[in-house]
């Protein structure tokens, strides 16, 4: 994972569990892109913090990932955040 430009930003902590939560799948990106029906660039931003994503997207995502749009909102795990910070 990349290093949260802004670890304060919604879009960056929305972005990192995310991320956290499709590495878990053992999914890539184009993966996750596919089985949503989400474009994989558009769930690039997404994952980097640049884009601020819709609700009914959030859904498709959760529905995708079998977790509640909730558990996209949380942050991301203590590990998931130390494996951000140590790819600088």
């Amino acid at each position: 994972m990349k290093r949260m430009k802004d670890p304060d930003n919604p879009k960056s902590i929305f972005g990192q569990k995310l991320i956290e939560l499709r590495k878990i799948k053992g999914w890539s990106q184009e993966r996750l892109a596919l089985e949503s029906g989400i474009a994989r660039s558009y769930l690039g931003g997404v994952e980097r913090g640049q884009r601020n994503i819709a609700l009914v997207n959030i859904y498709k995502l959760a529905q995708t990932l079998d977790v509640s749009p909730a558990t996209l909102m949380e942050p991301p795990t203590e590990s998931a955040k130390n494996e951000a910070k140590s790819k600088k």
